[in-house]
Order: C-alpha cells, then structure tokens, then sequence
C-alpha cells in the first residue's frame, strides 16, 4: 500500500457508470437550445417524483439546499421546538442554527441507529414544531410509529433521504413516508451526477409553489395588504412587490439545478434498481462473514423494508475490538471511516447548550462500536472478493486464528 492508495476505497469515484450517461452528456453539449432554457430539469424532476411516489420533486443545486428550503417550509417561530436526530451528517441540522428554535436531539436505536420512537415519545412537549430523521445508511426507519406520533401530538416530519433512494419501509418509496423530504446527489450518493444537486419531495400544492419561487430569486412572502399598482414600463415587474405588500417568510435563492445535472440524473434514474440490488448483493457477502464471528453484528433492517445500502455499518462487542479491526483492514488496503459524529457534540450545538450524555446510546455506538465497511457499485468484483477475504482474514487474525494476507487483484497491480 503506497501513499494510502487503497485496494479497496472507501467511496465512489467520479459521476458515471454507463455509456449511456456520457452519451446524455454528448448530446446535451451539443444541442442548439440555451442550457438555462432547457426542459431536462422539468422531465427529470417528474420522473423523480414518480419513482419515489410523490406528487411533487423540486430540483435544486444540492443536498444542502435542499435541507434548507425543506426546512422553511416548516415556518418556525420563536420559540418552536424541534426534535432532531445526532446520528447524521451536520447539513441534516445545520440550517436549524438559523431559526430562534430549541432543538432537542433525539436518542437513536442500538441496532439501527435510527431514531428510537421510545426516546422519540419521551422528547414531545406542547411546542415541538417539527422533527427531523434520517434513514441511517439507508435503512428505513419505522415511519408507521413516527408518523402516527406526528398526528396525535400535532407536529410536521421531515425526512432526510440522501441515503435513502431505492429504500423502501411496507412497499412504499423513502421520500414518500413523511410530510416532505430531502435527497442529496453527488459523487458520494447513490445517484452521482455532475458535482451536486439536490431535490425536495412533497404531496402539497402550496409547499411546492413555495419551493419553486424560493429556488429561483423571488422571496416567499404573505400577502397582507394589497396596495394600488403603480403604472410601469411595458415589460417590467418593478409593480409585482409593490403590489404584493406583506410579511416576508423567507429570501429567495438562486438554487436552480444545472441542466447538465438535471439530465444526468435522469438518465441514473434507469438503474437505480439495478445499483440496489448490487450492492445489497455485497452487503449480503459482508453479512455471511460476519455471521462466523459472533463479536461483530450487522446493522439490523426491519423485516419490512428494503435496505439501500448506502452505508453497511456493523458494531464491535467494544471499543478496542473495533479500532484493532479498523488497523488490521487498514494494514489490507481496505478503506474505513465512521460515520457520523454525534451532532450535538460539535462546537455549534455544544455552544448552544447540548452536552455529552444527551444521547448515551449514539455517543457510545459511535466511541466503542461503530463500523462502517466499503459498499458501493463501483468497487470491481476482484475488488469485492479481495473485500471479503480481506475482512474474514482481519477477523481471523482477531479471533486468535491468523489466515493467510488476501492477494491483491491482478488489475489493481497493473495486471490486466
């Protein structure tokens, strides 16, 4: 291994996969009509609202902006209080550090480290607004639960799915199990494109006409006192806010999607199936070696759903187990990272407030149990068997039975 040049990586490189991507990218690049006035953004975000079953799909520059449009269609006020996962990545409840609201991080369950309805229900007072999830690694959480908590006691959900395309909770689409939705594209993701985008699902009417102007320049505002339009230059809007005087809710923002992105998407979109099924295929190898050790268990999906797999994530019995793991695969050429840092221990929410012991059982997974292995499709097959070989042979070493090192595949040395 030179320069950590790794066997097997931890994440995908690049935006495609197929030739028939590159030829979306050839024929967009040719084409007469100007990009800003293209109609693959309207094509694309139809077709995304149909695979994920709902009736809308906003398409915007990135995971993170649409995290925070999503979240200003929840119109907080001050006060509010608004229950969060620690269990995700920061832009999941970054744009909550915006808002005047309490946020009150919810606990997450040992075996899926999604959110635990138990510790869901306890966190529910008389001003919570809102709650925000994500389907851990892809792994759906249990929305039946969540969202009939959601109806008794008054608050709106939104769910966080940029782990999620493909993941199904009893037959129906992650992004299509809350009040809106969020899903995040890029090289990392499950859908790659070009650089970044991101798109905002929803059944209403109003949030998507809202979402829509937000995206572009126009801001979001109540009209509340119609004024009298003043006469202006044919061609002109210079009336449009006088006319429409009011409280404004929120700024606009220029956050349309790329139409190079947009048409990239689309063509994805094709094999979004296919790309679940690969790598549940993988996950399902990890699965068959770690059943032979029982000191290290994988993340448990419901027998309802469907796992996407963006993340395979396994919990050592403890801390010097799984860190003595992470070297031994490391030493193999197999690339580890941990996802995520509990959020409530980072400065920002540590500066407001939140503590260590908030959520003992996600600050304890990620310190002395947590493992996340590589699980993507672009890892080769002989980069998938050296994989598995590489993990049975670490886990041997670790159990007291040493095997010998997994050879490194042919065409990863030069070979063809």
């Amino acid at each position: 291994m030179l320069d950590k040049s790794y066997v097997v990586p931890w994440e995908k490189r690049g935006s495609l996969s197929t030739d028939a991507e590159a030829a979306v990218l050839a024929e967009l690049v040719h084409e007469s009509t100007p990009l800003p006035a293209g109609t693959r953004r309207e094509r694309f975000e139809h077709s995304f609202a149909e695979s994920v079953d709902s009736r809308h799909a906003v398409s915007v520059n990135s995971g993170a902006a649409a995290l925070q449009l999503a979240i200003g269609m929840l119109d907080l006020a001050p006060g509010d209080e608004v229950i969060a996962t620690p269990q995700t990545h920061r832009a999941t409840v970054q744009p909550l550090l915006d808002h005047d609201v309490r946020v009150r991080f919810c606990d997450v369950d040992p075996t899926t480290l999604n959110l635990d309805p138990v510790a869901l229900e306890a966190l529910i007072t008389p001003r919570t607004r809102a709650l925000l999830l994500v389907h851990y690694g892809g792994c759906p959480a249990e929305m039946d639960t969540v969202m009939a908590l959601a109806r008794r006691h008054g608050f709106l959900v939104l769910e966080d799915c940029v782990h999620a395309l493909g993941a199904r909770y009893r037959g129906r689409s992650a992004g299509s199990l809350a009040d809106i939705a969020t899903f995040g594209l890029r090289n990392t993701r499950t859908s790659t494109v070009l650089g970044e985008g991101g798109l905002i699902t929803c059944d209403r009417d109003d949030w998507a006409e809202r979402l829509y102007r937000l995206r572009a320049h126009d801001p979001d505002a109540r009209t509340a006192h119609p004024r009298p339009q003043p006469a202006g230059l044919p061609g002109t809007a210079y009336a449009a806010p006088l006319r429409d005087a009011g409280s404004r809710r929120l700024p606009g923002r220029d956050a349309t999607m790329p139409e190079a992105v947009a048409a990239l998407g689309q063509a994805q979109l094709a094999w979004v199936d296919t790309a679940g099924a690969k790598r549940r295929a993988l996950a399902g190898r990890l699965d068959e070696v770690l059943a032979r050790y029982p000191f290290l268990t994988p993340q448990s999906a419901p027998a309802h759903s469907t796992h996407a797999y963006h993340l395979y994530t396994c919990f050592a019995e403890h801390q010097e187990l799984r860190d003595r793991l992470v070297l031994a695969l490391d030493r193999r050429g197999v690339e580890i990272q941990l996802r995520y840092f509990p959020q409530h221990l980072l400065p920002q929410w540590r500066h407001r407030g939140h503590l260590r012991g908030e959520c003992p059982v996600a600050e304890r997974s990620w310190f002395e149990s947590q493992l996340n292995l590589p699980c993507h499709t672009q890892l080769t097959h002989s980069q998938q068997d050296y994989l598995i070989e590489a993990l049975d042979g670490s886990l041997a070493e670790l159990n007291g039975t040493p095997t010998a090192p997994a050879p490194v595949p042919a065409a990863i040395c030069g070979g063809a």
